[in-house]
């Protein structure tokens, strides 16, 4: 039996680029963007230097109910525009959604809009060119885009997340075509994610994160690292911040600090698990200001949160362990907190080169 034979139905279009383009859009394939052709030769391409069968599934997919097979993957990967060198990142990724604490189904059917943001760590990310320097979160690098794009297409085209039927986003958010970068570790004054996971150096990791928002914040006057961190933390107080309403689901965020903010918070003495528990002590609201406004009709709240006591403080995650800290971005001094969607797990997957 041939190890790469393909299971999908062949399906016959007018060779042309309009033609293709067109009936991916008549099947509801694609995310309004053209898409490369996933012919055979491209799909097996794909799927060469993985080493696993074709079939293999990697899980169930909701709401569609449907098998998640190495080939489905690798079809959405072509359309994505990722290089086959890619497509190890993009099954990591895969899996890191489909973990049952990562909701995927939930973070994507959301009114509220959330979207998975794919965070990539150790050696892969230099050498594939995953930007997480200056301007990770924007356009301009076939990696980010691609493999960011390709879990949106696997979550749509597999998952059946079509806007207007199970994908129920009210506004949405463009993080919802692709959202990928790496972390900055060249430009970090700390240990990169996967070191403080406890792999080691020479492993890849990738970080999937359910996520409704993305909160920059400008610091350009002050300069001490713990003033900076408490301009950051200001931002994230407010009634309109879903977070503070779902600490019994344990909402997490991710924090994003930027390189000159990070050298700052580090000369100050701060590590990143300071920033944790800074965050966690200084992001909260009282009781009284999130009663009766917002999301209150839908709060989750556990049971220690007593409402007669308007100036109860709650914190913006449970833990300071739901709480993660990257350094990300180039020059200027700009960070970003990332708002994670109530009912979702921040996933971690290690990079192979099989299943």
């Amino acid at each position: 039996m041939n190890p790469l034979a393909l299971k999908s139905r062949r399906v016959d279009v007018e060779d042309s680029f309009d033609a293709i383009q067109d009936y991916c859009w008549e099947q509801g394939w694609t995310d309004g963007l053209p898409v490369v052709p996933p012919t055979e030769d491209l799909v097996r391409s794909m799927l060469m230097g993985y080493g696993e069968n074709p079939s293999t599934s990697l899980g169930i997919i909701q709401p569609r109910n449907a098998q998640v097979t190495l080939e489905k993957i690798a079809i959405n990967a072509v359309m994505a525009g990722c290089k086959p060198s890619y497509f190890p990142v993009v099954v990591a990724a895969v899996k890191a959604v489909l973990k049952e604490e990562f909701n995927v189904a939930g973070v994507s059917s959301t009114t509220g809009g959330g979207t998975p943001v794919v965070m990539v760590n150790g050696p892969i990310a230099r050498q594939l060119g995953i930007n997480g320097d200056a301007g990770c979160f924007g356009p301009g690098h076939r990696s980010n885009a691609s493999i960011g794009r390709a879990l949106r297409l696997v979550i749509r085209n597999i998952g059946g997340q079509i806007p207007g039927e199970m994908d129920k986003a009210t506004l949405s958010t463009p993080g919802r075509y692709s959202f990928c970068f790496s972390e900055n570790e060249d430009r970090s004054p700390w240990d990169p994610r996967h070191v403080e996971l406890g792999y080691g150096p020479e492993t890849s990791i990738v970080t999937v994160a359910g996520i409704r928002g993305v909160y920059t914040v400008m610091e350009t006057t002050v300069s001490s690292g713990i003033e900076i961190l408490n301009t950051i933390v200001g931002t994230m107080k407010g009634v309109g911040v879903s977070n503070y309403y779902q600490l019994g689901t344990r909402t997490q965020i991710v924090l994003i600090i930027c390189p000159e903010h990070a050298a700052e918070m580090a000369d100050y003495g701060l590590t990143k698990s300071d920033v944790r528990e800074y965050v966690y002590q200084n992001a909260r609201m009282p009781v009284g200001q999130l009663q009766g406004v917002a999301h209150y009709g839908n709060r989750n709240w556990p049971a220690w949160i007593d409402e007669s006591h308007p100036d109860t403080m709650l914190p913006i995650v449970q833990t300071a362990d739901d709480i993660v800290v990257l350094v990300a971005g180039g020059d200027g001094r700009h960070s970003a907190w990332l708002a994670g969607w109530g009912v979702t797990r921040i996933s971690t997957q290690e990079i192979t080169d099989a299943a």
